[in-house]
């Protein structure tokens, strides 16, 4: 996943990354073990999947992907990328979002959802978490990634925009104001809320970029060592209850029973 000419990017997607590809292996291996029928490769769903930032590293690792994007745009983007990858043929774009997901693929018909970056979007984001799970086979997998609450009102904080911060936090949605591009944001337990109501045991739950987004680049992109050591540092605060409360997102893996 990581990519050497985009250090900064590894920096917000490495832990979602290591906890989705555990737990798809885990998965591939569970489906070994269930003797005849077993599948190596799973049927993977990505909702708002935009330009494949994990579409494609899934593919690579031998997974069919479906991703569904409103934005013809990025699934031109996604097409392209796929061909560069050389795994054309194992991923698949398709136009449509979470309200109308069953207009554009199959229920009940994946192994996998990834639903990253869309319940912020959304009108309602518990249709969107129950159209998710309604997508899933029998013990299928949900990643579910959305922005935190706590991160916007510390980052507005240390930029020394209290109103902001303060409104962030008494706000329903976690606005901080009328300029603000996200929508809505989520506490740890709002989201693992939403899983479970949808039907799901909430296997894990993690911060992410909990430093990433607040550690100036410069330091990270000319200090020897300073990538490898932030990455190593977010991937043991990630597991960590206590900062999830101040993660700029919020990472969620369930399972359907």
């Amino acid at each position: 996943m990581s990519d050497p000419l985009r250090p900064r990017a590894s920096l917000r997607t490495a832990v979602v990354w290591d906890v989705l590809k555990d737990a798809l292996d885990r998965r591939v291996k569970a489906e070994r073990q269930g003797g005849d029928g077993a599948r190596d490769a799973l049927d993977v769903l990505d909702t708002g999947g935009g330009t494949g930032n994990f579409a494609v590293p899934v593919a690579r690792l031998g997974h069919r992907v479906t991703v569904v994007d409103p934005s013809p745009n990025a699934l031109f983007a996604l097409e392209r990328r796929a061909a560069e990858a050389g795994v054309a043929d194992r991923v698949r774009g398709v136009q449509g979002d979470a309200h109308g997901l069953f207009d554009v693929v199959e229920r009940g018909g994946y192994d996998a959802v990834l639903c990253h970056g869309v319940l912020e979007y959304v009108d309602d984001p518990a249709e969107g978490v129950r159209n998710a799970v309604a997508a899933l086979r029998p013990a299928g997998v949900l990643s579910l990634l959305a922005a935190g609450l706590g991160g916007a009102v510390l980052a507005r904080a240390l930029a020394g925009h209290f109103t902001e911060a303060r409104q962030a936090l008494t706000d329903p949605a976690g606005r901080w104001g009328e300029g603000d591009p996200v929508p809505r944001r989520f506490t740890a337990d709002q989201l693992s809320d939403l899983v479970t109501a949808a039907g799901l045991r909430v296997g894990a739950v993690h911060g992410v970029r909990v430093f990433a987004d607040l550690v100036p680049g410069v330091l990270v992109d000319t200090e020897p060592g300073a990538m490898d050591a932030l990455l190593r540092l977010e991937a043991a605060a990630a597991e960590q209850p206590a900062f999830h409360s101040v993660a700029t997102q919020l990472h969620v893996l369930a399972e359907r029973p």
